[in-house]
Order: structure tokens, then C-alpha cells, then sequence
């Protein structure tokens, strides 16, 4: 890149910008990027119906106007035939809080058709972990949409209702790949085609192949484009990732965010079962989906259960639910495969665009951004601060200069908490204009920013 590309500022228009990387960030001083944990809430989904067993999983979950869907595999009946799959649809009324099954009367099951169940048999055609395809072209018989799978084989799958599934191909898609786990899909709105994240083996032949996440993007969702491997600004290339739940980051679709589940092979904290292993999950984002800031520390530990604490458990689910203006709802699998013990759907809460804030400690610290341009006339932060906490924020010129009536002292410190705080001052004379931010924060956390046109 030139270097006065390299030196221009950067334009943030209007969008809002997530403290999830240090693509703003100049400098820090006693401050870091500090990862939020979400808290674990109750169990939404129990897979106890005569129909589903102990390794039910594979969930994904989107809001269909005023319904949350829950599609997911409710078991393997027969375990010598694993390829032998029952798929269920569960439906939320209450924003993702809980999940019921509903009675689809499709598949007949034990001589009933009142059942959730969406099909029973084989691969490849089967229901895939699904979305609702928001591509304006959408023909109205493929509103949704997901990849189905079977060994280094990846199929096209859509469906008028959600409940009937066809494929779109009789022939595979041509991917490379081992498609051999959760791989996702969605419209890509900022970019204008479709996106899918699947699984291939780094060293798949060799001594130590290492499970690892792949994109590609298609016009159509049959045809697709060369994958490309993610990359990652960490050292950690032996780092296995199992899943990858990602997706666009709601209300910041610029980024793609994920939450991977990572999987410690040689680890067997339970020395009775049968299968080695045990999982946790990872948060991870990107500006451009290919090159990721992954946060290796867990973002959901195994927990106090015992059961968590066994292989391909702690699983996020692919898809966000805006449960309410304060909340927004993740979840993740939780006892999978303990005999006689259902499977279950734990609910997350995480704070609106809370996944990494800037951060300082009570001692205090300070934070000043690469010049950049904006669009609007007001600051409106995502914040949060103890009782004795606080943030102040100055409007610099590119010296570092706090600008007129805009300096630290030019407004009392913020505190409090607050997902969408309007800074008291018109920015309008600022507007096109480069400029940097500095924040002074003592105890508290700034999580992500915007400028808006206020009145």
C-alpha cells in the first residue's frame, strides 16, 4: 500500500465501531482489550422426547418474524448407522427464552405424526443448520437456505416453508473441504453474495492434522468461489477449532464475528468415558472474514457441571436473538453423550455489542485512536463504569490537539451504564473533518462507538 494511503485517515461514517480489535487504536496506555464473558442463564431446550437422545446437537437459531427457530439433530437412532440422523425444528415465542416442539405432523414416528420432527434417514439430503435468506433477489420457493453434509461431500439445500427441504443440486457442491462438522452459511449483505464457513484439516494426512475453519462466497449459493483459509494474528497454529458459528455482527454487519468451539484433544478430565477429549468456546472477529482476531482465552468455560467437562460438549449455536434492547441471547450444548442423561440448550446473555471493550483499571489509563472522518453531528458511546468509575472523552485534531470546547475538561465525567449514551456536544463543524478521540477511563469499559445525525 502507498504510504499516503497508509497515512490517510480512516472513515468511519456513520457505522458502529466495536472495540473487538485495535484497528482504531493508536496508542494505549494502561489500558488493553479486555474480553467479556457472557453469563450463563437457564437451560432453553431439553432434548428429552422419545425422539431425541443423548448426542441430539447441531443446533442453529434465527428469528422468524415474531417465532425463534431452533433447527437441530435430535439423534442417531441406531449408533452402528450413524449416518442415520433424525432432524427436529423447536420454536421460541418469548424471544429465545425457552424452546417448545411444535407439531409439524410431517414424519411419522413410533405410528404418530405429532412430532417436531422434519425428517428421518440418511445424508446427503437432510435438514442443514439453517437460515432465513435476506438476499432482496431471494426466489420466494429458497427463502431458506443452509449446507447440508456428508464427508468431503457439501450440498446446496433450500426450502420454501423451513419445514421441506430440497436440494437445489443433485451433485455436490465443488468445494474443497471435510464438511465433516457444523458448517454455516448466510447472506452477506455488506458484500452482496452469500458466505459459508466449513471445516477442512490443516495436515489432514499428517501425524498431527489440525481441525480448522475455511470461507468461501457465492452469487447463488451453488456455485462457489475458491476457499479461503482464515488467518489469525496469534501464534497458536496448532489451535483445533471444531465448530464456527460465524456470522454478521448484528447492528455492526462490517464485522464478522464468531464463536468457534475449540477442542484439547489429548485432555480426559473423566477417566470413565468413553471417548477422549473436552471442549470450550472462543470468541473471534474480522473486517474482512479472512483475516481474524482470535481471543484465546476461553469465552465460555466448561463450568461446575461435571457433565460440560467430557468431548463435543459447550457447542455455540449458530445465530444471535435479539431477546430485548438490553439483551441479546447465545447459547451453547451442554451433556452431550452421558447415557440415560438428555442433552439440553444452555441460554448466554451478552450485553448488545459487549463481547471486548477498552478497558482501564481503577488506577486509570488512556486510549487515543488513528485520525479518522465521521459522518453526523453527535458521539454516542456503548460504556460502562463502577460507582467510583468514570470516562472522559477529548475531540483531538491529528497533532493530538484537543479541539475547542471539545477537551477532557469541557464535559463533567461520564458514569454509569449505557448502551447508547449521547456525548453533549455538536459536532456538526467537525463533520469530513480528520480527527482523533482520546479517552481517559478509571474502572470502567467503552465497548463500542457511533456518530449520528442528532438533533
Amino acid at each position: 500500500m502507498p504510504a499516503e494511503q497508509q497515512n490517510a485517515p480512516l472513515s468511519l461514517g456513520s457505522r458502529r465501531e466495536l472495540f473487538v480489535d485495535r484497528w482504531l487504536i493508536e496508542e494505549m496506555q494502561d489500558a488493553r482489550l479486555l474480553l467479556h464473558c457472557p453469563e450463563r442463564r437457564e437451560a432453553a431446550f431439553v432434548c428429552d422426547a422419545p425422539w431425541e437422545d443423548d448426542i441430539a446437537g447441531f443446533y442453529s437459531v434465527f428469528q422468524d418474524s415474531e417465532t425463534v427457530r431452533l433447527y437441530y439433530r435430535a439423534s442417531i437412532p441406531d449408533r452402528s448407522n450413524e449416518d442415520l440422523v433424525v432432524f427436529a425444528l423447536a420454536e421460541s415465542d418469548d424471544g429465545g427464552l425457552s424452546f417448545r416442539r411444535p407439531e409439524l405432523g410431517l414424519v411419522e414416528f413410533k405410528g404418530s405424526k405429532r412430532n417436531n420432527i422434519l425428517h428421518i434417514g440418511e445424508p446427503p439430503f437432510v435438514p442443514p443448520p439453517a437460515f432465513k435468506d435476506t438476499n432482496p433477489a431471494c426466489p420466494p420457493d429458497q427463502r431458506y437456505k443452509g449446507l447440508s453434509a456428508r464427508w468431503r461431500k457439501l450440498f446446496a439445500m433450500a426450502s420454501a416453508d423451513g419445514l421441506r427441504w430440497r436440494p437445489l443440486s443433485e451433485d455436490p457442491v465443488e468445494m474443497e473441504g471435510t464438511f465433516d462438522t457444523v458448517n454455516t452459511a448466510f447472506w452477506d449483505s455488506r458484500a452482496g453474495c452469500y458466505r459459508c464457513y466449513t471445516r477442512y484439516f490443516e495436515d489432514l494426512d499428517g501425524p498431527s492434522p489440525v481441525r480448522a475453519i475455511q470461507s468461501a462466497t457465492s452469487p447463488d449459493f451453488i456455485h462457489w468461489s475458491s476457499v479461503r483459509h482464515n488467518r489469525y494474528d496469534d501464534p497458536y497454529a496448532d489451535m483445533q477449532l471444531y465448530t464456527n458459528s460465524s456470522l454478521p455482527c448484528p447492528g455492526a454487519e462490517h464485522f464478522y464475528i464468531a464463536f468457534p468451539n475449540r477442542f484439547v484433544e489429548d485432555r480426559t478430565p473423566d477417566p470413565d468415558h468413553p471417548y477422549p477429549g473436552v471442549n470450550d468456546a472462543l470468541f473471534m472477529a474480522s473486517r474482512d472474514g479472512e483475516a481474524w482476531t482470535r481471543y484465546p482465552e476461553a469465552w465460555v468455560r466448561p463450568g461446575l457441571d461435571r457433565l460440560n467437562w467430557t468431548e463435543r460438549n459447550n457447542y455455540p449455536t449458530w445465530g444471535i436473538i435479539e431477546t430485548s434492547l438490553s439483551e441479546w441471547s447465545l447459547y451453547i450444548s451442554e451433556r452431550y453423550r452421558h447415557p440415560g442423561v438428555p442433552g439440553r440448550l444452555r441460554r448466554l446473555s451478552v450485553r448488545p455489542h459487549g463481547f471486548v471493550s477498552l478497558h482501564a483499571n481503577y488506577s486509570g489509563g488512556s486510549v487515543l485512536t488513528r485520525p479518522f472522518t465521521f459522518a453526523g453531528s453527535r458521539l454516542h458511546l456503548n460504556y460502562s463504569a463502577s460507582a467510583a468509575g468514570s470516562v472522559r472523552i477529548a475531540l483531538c485534531g491529528v497533532s493530538g490537539a484537543p479541539l475547542d470546547g471539545c477537551d477532557i475538561t469541557d464535559t463533567p465525567p461520564l458514569y454509569g451504564d449505557a448502551l447508547d449514551e449521547p456525548i453533549p456536544w455538536d459536532l456538526s463543524a467537525f463533520r469530513g473533518r480528520p480527527v482523533r478521540l482520546r479517552f481517559e477511563l478509571k474502572d470502567a469499559d467503552i465497548f463500542a462507538l457511533q456518530f449520528k445525525e442528532t438533533v
